[in-house]
Formats: C-alpha cells, sequence, structure tokens
C-alpha cells in the first residue's frame, strides 16, 4: 500500500477545556498507483484529513504512514481549490517553482515545464501573469506545477470546484489523461458525486460529526474512460443515487442534531 491510515483521530480543544472530534477512527489504505476520490458533506473533515496527509496539520491520535520509495523524488504534492500562484511571477516561472526549489539547473526545469505546458494548451502563455490568465488556465497551471514536481503521491482538495461546467470537464479529461502517463497514487477531494464517478478507481464516502468513512465503494468503469460515456452507463445511476442516499442522511442527521 502506497497509504495507510489506521484508527486516526483529529480534535481540536476548545478555550473552556472541551473536546471537539473532527475525524473519528478513520481506516483506509490507498494502492500504490489508485485514483481514490472522498466525498461528503460539508463540514465533515475531508480537507482536514488530506491535510494530515500533506503534512500540514497534525492529528491527536492512530498512525498515518505514506511509503516513500524515491528519497530522490517528492512525497506529496498538493493543489488547493484556489490556485495559489505567486503573481508576480510568468506561468512558466509558477509552474517551474518546485523544481527551483528542489535545485533542477534552469535549462533542465523549463524543459520539463514547457513539455507539460504543452499537453494542457498553455505553451503559448508561459510569459503570461497570472493576472492575464482565465481561472482555469490559472488552475492549469496548478496542475503542470505539480506534475512537473514527480511526487509519489498527488493530493488534490476540490481542484475544478470554481470553475465553470465547460472549463470543469476540460481539466477533468486532461488531468485524468495526464495520470493515465505516470499511474502515481491520488487522493482527490470532492463534492461531486459525478465527478468522483469519472475520476476515481475507488470512492471512500465520508460522514460528519465527526468524520468517519461510511463506506468505500468500488468503481467498476473500465478504462480509459469517457465523461459522458460512463454517465450514460446504467451503473452510474446505481451508484449516484446509492451514494446521494448516504450523504443525504447524513445531511438530514446532523439538522435534526442541531435542533
Amino acid at each position: 500500500m502506497k497509504i495507510t491510515i489506521k484508527n486516526l483521530d483529529k480534535a481540536f480543544m476548545t478555550p473552556q477545556g472541551g473536546r471537539i472530534d473532527v475525524l473519528k477512527h478513520i481506516d483506509l489504505d490507498v494502492a500504490d498507483g489508485e485514483f481514490l476520490c472522498i466525498v461528503g458533506p460539508s463540514g465533515c473533515g475531508k480537507s482536514t484529513l488530506l491535510r494530515i496527509m500533506a503534512d500540514l496539520e497534525t492529528y491527536t491520535s492512530g498512525h498515518i504512514e505514506i511509503h516513500h520509495t524515491d528519497s530522490a523524488r517528492a512525497l506529496t504534492s498538493m493543489v488547493f481549490q484556489e490556485h495559489a500562484l505567486f503573481p508576480w511571477m510568468t506561468v512558466l516561472e509558477n509552474a517551474g517553482f518546485g523544481l527551483e526549489m528542489a535545485g533542477l539547473p534552469c535549462a533542465q526545469r523549463n524543459e520539463l515545464v514547457r513539455s507539460f505546458l504543452h499537453k494542457v494548451g498553455l505553451a503559448d502563455f508561459e510569459d503570461y501573469y497570472p493576472a492575464q490568465l482565465s481561472g482555469g488556465m490559472r488552475q492549469r497551471v496548478s496542475l503542470v506545477r505539480a506534475f512537473v514536481n514527480n511526487p509519489e503521491v498527488l493530493l488534490m482538495d476540490e481542484p475544478f470546484a470554481a470553475l465553470d461546467a465547460q472549463n470543469k470537464i476540460m481539466l477533468q479529461r486532461e488531468l485524468v489523461q495526464i495520470w493515465e502517463a505516470n499511474r502515481k497514487s491520488v487522493v482527490y477531494i470532492t463534492h461531486s458525486i459525478d465527478e468522483a464517478l469519472f475520476l476515481g478507481d475507488r470512492i471512500a464516502v465520508m460522514g460528519s460529526a465527526p468524520g468517519r468513512i461510511v463506506e468505500i465503494i468500488d468503481v467498476p468503469f473500465p478504462r480509459p474512460r469517457d465523461i459522458f460515456g460512463v454517465q450514460s452507463e446504467p451503473r452510474h445511476g446505481e451508484l449516484a443515487h446509492h451514494i446521494w442516499g448516504m450523504l443525504e442522511a447524513d445531511i438530514r442527521n446532523a439538522h435534526q442534531a442541531r435542533g
């Protein structure tokens, strides 16, 4: 397994000395080369779990291990919902920033970055600044920056949530094409059941109060996939209905608990 999580808890202590459980008894394995999607209601701790995997957040108890098989490569790279580009850097400079920090010579860095910019349709925009790009183009730069770093694990927190429907579909396709070329392990958070069924090998469904894994679902659609072909599959509707039923029940229970 690439990622192993056992009985992981995350809690915050209140100023009054109380305890708020955010994640409870999380058990999750991610195989090498697997694309795992996580869906769940807002506030269930999806992003907190991802930030723990990225070592950006501590956990209270339990065990997490990400197996680092190549010390010359970054262990993880994270793509956030917001593009997080440096406004004073060009597309080429932003996309190559991680490689620059790793000490890769400029000529090699630019050659590698340009090959990925070509893949996502940004070859003619390498000298542009973020303010000169559309939202979809900025998020493409974020994708390139993550992939050129060649991490062992790619962590993605709703990276396309803010985009319009057309840009979202285009970037989903581009993400799958790049991923299929290298098959690195991916953990991808989304609120979209359709997106999870298109992208994922498996889907972890989370419940809230506190955050926990309710069910893990194998996605049965063979690869390579077409997004509209997947949506036309009879099993797509069945699985979407099943996942939505779990999310809806959790949301209702949360509302009832609040009174």
